[in-house]
């Protein structure tokens, strides 16, 4: 994809593991531990932390086993889906990759779910960790809190942190009656790392950009961007690519499986 053609935004999901080598140099350096026993004493720690809610270690200890991305264009339709680094999936790769389109298409803005305080963060300590450059990203647009480069959907719907955001991305999906969180969760990612499930934790990563993007739509709703008539239009197309796509994509099917057409109550 030329830069004549480049995407008016881009719409991202990662999926992480904790990095165990890490823990055992630094949180447990001196401890003869593996980096399997690392893991489980710093998720036993922050369960114990968060009294019980979560045992998940923080984002400076994480890297990427998945990213997603989806290229829109200024007319707001999806123009693909991908999965970086496939088929291997080698993180070296995945983050060579994304930094290498995020620096080219410098003026295309970015879209997450939460990316600024850890999608974002998470893939720029991996650019430090491989020495990767991204100078249009660094210095540019996205990386400014209060400049339009990178479009945080949790920020926008949470009023820029004055709620917390309870029930995230799964529960705005289920408002607009797509499939949300199904079979898998985030949680669930590091075991399906261990059992080699790669292609899985990818399929479950992409079927998250697609929840993000159709959050993503109905915002340009709300700021006047597209009216609702032009919205359900496009999600209508949307759904006939996925169709497409899912006779070579089996998580697509999946995601399809779990489709639900918008319609508010009460």
């Amino acid at each position: 994809m030329s830069n004549a053609t480049a995407p008016a935004f881009i719409v991202f999901d990662t999926e992480t593991i904790p990095d165990g080598v890490l823990l055992a140099r630094t949180r447990y350096a001196g401890m003869d531990l593996s980096p399997e026993q690392a893991i489980e004493r710093a998720q036993q720690e922050e369960l114990a932390r968060s009294g019980g809610s979560s045992n998940f270690i923080p984002v400076t200890y994480q890297i990427p086993v998945a990213v997603c991305l989806a290229p829109v264009g200024s007319d707001y339709r999806l123009r693909g889906l991908h999965s970086l680094g496939a088929p291997e999936y080698a993180t070296a790769a995945i983050v060579k990759s994304f930094w290498k389109t995020v620096n080219r298409y410098d003026q295309t803005k970015l879209v997450t779910f939460n990316g600024r305080t850890f999608d974002l963060p998470m893939l720029e300590l991996a650019a430090f960790r491989y020495g990767i450059s991204a100078p249009n990203y660094f210095g540019g647009r996205a990386r400014n809190r209060f400049g339009d480069g990178h479009i945080d959907l949790m920020e926008l719907l949470s009023n820029f942190g004055a709620i917390r955001f309870t029930g995230g991305l799964n529960l705005l999906s289920k408002l607009l009656g797509k499939p949300g969180k199904v079979a898998v969760s985030g949680g669930q990612v590091y075991e399906m790392f261990r059992e080699g499930r790669l292609e899985a934790i990818n399929e479950y990563c992409a079927c998250d950009v697609l929840d993000t993007y159709f959050v993503f739509l109905r915002t340009r709703v709300l700021i006047g961007a597209l009216t609702i008539e032009a919205e359900q239009a496009i999600v209508r197309q949307t759904k006939d690519w996925l169709a497409r796509e899912a006779r070579e994509r089996p998580g697509l099917q999946r995601y399809l499986d779990s489709w639900g057409d918008w319609d508010p109550w009460p």
